[in-house]
């Protein structure tokens, strides 16, 4: 018998002390540099996006593939490959902690038209904002000292 599964992660971190050390010029080469790791890790991307200081993913996990594994190779091998490729100059190292959310896979086209829109989204919310919002959505209960 075959085992399924379907599980949708919106996964959260951001920059160091949360500075805009992502220039915006050189986010797509970032995307696809984190497709490429979710591909060798048997995931599929739905959708990446971010802005300077901060990156959302919605991706599928697959089952032999930890979560914290998952993200912590992700930061891992950005961090480095951020430093090595001189684009991202002002970049130190990304926060150490991350938000991972799950979604029902009929809310995948909401969360995926709401990371597309991360750009315009933070015209009007700061980042700090919208990571308390997301974390009272799911019912976390979280110290804001300690968050940042």
């Amino acid at each position: 018998m075959n085992s399924h599964r379907q599980i949708l992660y919106h996964i959260v971190f951001c920059t160091h002390n949360r500075q805009n050390t992502i220039p915006v010029a050189h986010h797509e080469d970032l995307y696809k540099y984190i497709w490429g790791i979710i591909k060798e890790r048997k995931g599929v991307l739905y959708r990446i996006n971010g802005t300077e200081n901060h990156i959302h993913i919605l991706s599928d996990l697959h089952p032999t593939v930890a979560l914290s594994d998952y993200i912590k190779e992700i930061k891992t091998a950005t961090n480095h490959w951020m430093k090595q490729t001189g684009n991202y100059p002002d970049f130190t190292s990304w926060a150490e902690g991350s938000c991972a959310l799950t979604y029902a896979y009929r809310d995948k086209d909401i969360i995926i038209n709401y990371i597309k829109n991360q750009k315009k989204h933070h015209q009007i919310e700061k980042f700090e904002d919208e990571y308390c919002s997301l974390l009272r959505e799911f019912g976390i209960d979280a110290d804001e000292r300690y968050i940042f």
